[in-house]
């Protein structure tokens, strides 16, 4: 049997950034994960391979698809996915390894196995040869993360009907890729197969797509991917699957009502969302439960069990690994008796199409709902001058800001590189900023940032490049 002060179990974002923390504090800690690396699924099989997808989809786009030519580059590419796939296992690889010496260097120990809570201050530990052992801690933190969201009817077999981890690992290009689910995931990896040659579909079951994002930010994105060749199917529900060897046939109602549809393709996405991995954890030997929808209660990172404690996608919140990373270093804290915070309202949300979309804090929507007075400035990337001299106009940035006192309420950003920007706002926003700050603030030209000056400007309907 090991003690250590703090065992964590699961080696996400929010488990391994909870690690290296409780390392630094210098408490002895342990990191409890059965993958063969560290990093959960965003290193492994989420965030990271699909940037890496996304960024050679997109040379690839540009230059099969004129912009090279454009600029005055004559080529002739050829696809080669397999080194295509090569570069991004290489990617993932480094990160990880990255991972491991950031354990090393603040004394976080690897406990490589599955682990499931035992009773109050103990964990076992399963190893792959099935062998186990047992670990005590003051503290335990869950953080193990969560799994793609099966849909009935549909059955995963990550051969013809995948989930985003076979999405990401296709050995060839579909010839018409189907997505079920207009979210984040569905949207980036469907953007990556329509720039590699994909005939691509997405069927949503509500009217609109991005649920949560900025009505009009949203439209923006839909109507640009529509533009791309990205086809649509709104208001529609997916009844059943039938997969062969060569395809899969989808049948589809309109939620509305009305006649179904079958929908042919040769492999088919499901990417309607994420829900909290918490089976098998062994909750009940300290009296905890889960919620209908599998996720833990807290209060301040706190489950309802003293010296258990929850962060990521197994709580409350969005599942962004940001969010995860954020709630590790406030949880860690608090156990090391230090005062500790996470804004949840200021928490950057990103889908890495082509265009980009960004945005932090509140929407129209809900400051309508609200009843909340606010006022708009917004700026067009049509009249920015580096988004001109670079061919990627598109999109605009939208400051929202309180009617009465100016302070900036939320921003939506859709355009080149807003992933890059969209924290500039954020740390205004943690200052409780107000559209005129940002406006008197100077920013570097010839930039895309100027942009977020201009957009602050035109909140007071003093906007000067438009």
């Amino acid at each position: 049997m090991s003690t250590y002060d703090v065992v964590v179990i699961g080696g996400g974002p929010g488990g391994y950034n909870a690690a290296i923390k409780a390392g630094q504090l210098g408490l002895k800690v342990a990191c409890v994960e059965g993958r063969e690396t560290l990093g959960g699924t965003c290193l492994n099989v989420g965030c990271m391979p699909s940037k890496a997808l996304l960024h050679a989809s997109e040379l690839y786009e540009a230059a099969t698809g004129g912009e090279f030519a454009t600029l005055g580059i004559e080529v002739k590419p050829r696809l080669d996915l397999a080194q295509m796939m090569k570069q991004k296992a290489d990617s993932v690889a480094g990160l990880t390894k990255g991972i491991e010496f950031l354990f090393r260097k603040h004394k976080a120990e690897w406990i490589k196995g599955w682990g499931r809570i035992d009773g109050p201050g103990r964990v076992v530990v399963t190893a792959a040869d099935g062998s186990q052992q047992v670990l005590e801690a003051k503290d335990i933190v869950i953080a193990t993360g969560s799994e793609p969201t099966p849909l009935p009817g549909v059955e995963i077999d990550n051969r013809r009907i995948l989930d985003s981890t076979g999405a990401l690992s296709l050995e060839e290009v579909p010839k018409h890729l189907v997505v079920i689910g207009a979210g984040v995931i569905g949207l980036e990896l469907g953007s990556v197969w329509r720039r590699l040659g994909a005939e691509v579909t997405v069927v949503e079951f509500l009217d609109r797509i991005c649920p949560g994002l900025d009505g009009e930010t949203a439209k923006t994105l839909q109507r640009s991917l529509g533009k791309q060749g990205m086809k649509f199917k709104l208001g529609a529900k997916v009844t059943g699957a039938v997969a062969s060897a060569k395809g899969v046939t989808l049948s589809l109602e309109p939620v509305a009502g009305g006649a179904a549809e079958t929908l042919e393709a040769d492999y088919v996405l499901v990417a309607i969302g994420r829900r909290p991995y918490t089976q098998g954890l062994g909750l009940e030997t300290v009296g905890l439960r889960t919620d209908k929808r599998g996720m833990l209660d807290n209060q301040k990172h706190q489950s309802g069990v003293p010296g258990v404690w929850v962060i990521g996608d197994v709580t409350s919140g969005p599942m962004l690994a940001h969010k995860a990373e954020d709630e590790a270093i406030a949880c860690i804290e608090r156990i090391a008796g230090k005062a500790a915070e996470v804004n949840y309202g200021l928490i950057p949300s990103v889908i890495y199409t082509r265009p980009e979309v960004a945005s932090v804090g509140k929407s129209e929507e809900q400051l309508k709902e609200e009843g909340r007075a606010y006022k708009v400035g917004k700026f067009p990337f049509t009249a920015n001058s580096r988004a001109k001299i670079n061919h990627e106009t598109e999109g605009f940035v939208k400051v929202i800001a309180d009617e009465r006192t100016d302070e900036v309420l939320g921003v939506h950003l859709i355009g080149p590189s807003v992933s890059e920007m969209i924290g500039e706002y954020c740390v205004a926003m943690e200052f409780s900023a107000s559209a005129e700050d940002i406006a008197l603030t100077c920013h570097p030209h010839p930039t895309r940032s100027e942009a977020l000056r201009q957009a602050a400007m035109d909140v007071h309907g003093e906007a000067m490049q438009m």
